[in-house]
C-alpha cells in the first residue's frame, strides 16, 4: 500500500508539474509568471568563470535578459578556459554561444589572468576577481551584478570565488548604491536534474527567476552545443535533465544576507 501511494503520489506531482508548465505561459499569465526579476535594472552584467558557463548554468537569465526592450546585458567570463591548452578555441566557442543567446559581441569581456588559471586545484585570488568586477561595474554603471552563490551550482571553487569577490565589494562599500546584487541559487542534486518538474518548488522558494518556453529552451541547447570540446557524454545527461537549462533561480543579497553566510562558513 504504501508503495502505491507513493507511486501515485509522484504522478500527481508530475502531473501537476506539467500544467503549471503550461499555464504559466498561457497569454493572460505570461508576464506574470515565467519571469520575476526587476524592470528597472537596466543595464545588468553577469560573472562567470568559464566558457560555457553562460550557457550551461544562466542561459536562461541571459536569453531572457536580451530580449527585454531597452535593457543592456554584459558578460565578464574570467578565464578562456585553458586547462587543456585549448584556450583559443573556447574563446570562439564562448562568443558562438552568447551569438545565439542574443547577446551582442561588444558587451562580452573574457579575461586571461595569470592569477585566475582554469584549474579548480589552484585557488583563485580574491582581490583580484573584485577589482576586475569593480572595474566593470564602475565603468559600465551597471545596476544589477549577476553572479554564483557561495555553493557555485557545481561545488566548483572558481565559482564560489567570484561569489565571495562580490560579496566582499558589497561588505566594503564598494558598490554603488543602484547596483543590486544577485546569485544564481544552487540547488541540491535531485532537484538540479528535476528539469521542468522543478517548478512548484522554485516558484514556492524563491522570489525572482525566470522559466524558458520549451522552444526557447532548444535555443540554450543550441548554445551548449557551441562548446563542442566540452561535450563529454556526462554534459550531454546534464543538457537533457539539468533544470538550469529551463529555468533560474535568483536571490537578491544585501549586507545582512552576506553577512550570515560569511557565519554560517566560519561556524
Amino acid at each position: 500500500d504504501a508503495l502505491e501511494h507513493l507511486v501515485i503520489s509522484v504522478f500527481l506531482y508530475l502531473i501537476v508539474c506539467l500544467c503549471l508548465y503550461r499555464w504559466i505561459f498561457r497569454p493572460v499569465t505570461l508576464s506574470l509568471r515565467s519571469q520575476r526579476f526587476p524592470e528597472r535594472h537596466r543595464r545588468i552584467l553577469l560573472v562567470s568563470a568559464h566558457p560555457d558557463d553562460e550557457c550551461m548554468f544562466f542561459g536562461p537569465t541571459i536569453l531572457s535578459l536580451c530580449r527585454r526592450r531597452d535593457c543592456q546585458v554584459y558578460l565578464l567570463c574570467l578565464s578562456i578556459g585553458d586547462h587543456e591548452q585549448k584556450g583559443h578555441l573556447r574563446r570562439e566557442e564562448l562568443f558562438r554561444s552568447c551569438q545565439i543567446l542574443n547577446m551582442r559581441p561588444e558587451n562580452i569581456t573574457i579575461m586571461n589572468i595569470t592569477e585566475l588559471p582554469d584549474d579548480p586545484s589552484v585557488e583563485w585570488k580574491v582581490g583580484t576577481i573584485a577589482s576586475q568586477i569593480e572595474q566593470m561595474v564602475d565603468a559600465l554603471e551597471i545596476q544589477a551584478l549577476i553572479t554564483f552563490d557561495r555553493d557555485g551550482v557545481s561545488q566548483h571553487p572558481n565559482h564560489s570565488a567570484i561569489y565571495y569577490a562580490a560579496s566582499s565589494l558589497c561588505l566594503a562599500g564598494m558598490m554603488p548604491n543602484d547596483c543590486k546584487f544577485y546569485t544564481l541559487e544552487s540547488t541540491n542534486l535531485l532537484r538540479k536534474y528535476m528539469l521542468v518538474f522543478d517548478l512548484p518548488i522554485t516558484f514556492l522558494l524563491s522570489r525572482s527567476w525566470f522559466v524558458l518556453r520549451w522552444c526557447d529552451r532548444k535555443i540554450v541547447v543550441k548554445a551548449m552545443h557551441q562548446h563542442r570540446s566540452q561535450l563529454l557524454w556526462f554534459r550531454k545527461l546534464y543538457i537533457l535533465f539539468s533544470r538550469y537549462m529551463v529555468m533560474n533561480s535568483l536571490r537578491e543579497l544585501n549586507v545582512p544576507d552576506i553577512e550570515l553566510e560569511m557565519q554560517l562558513d566560519d561556524s
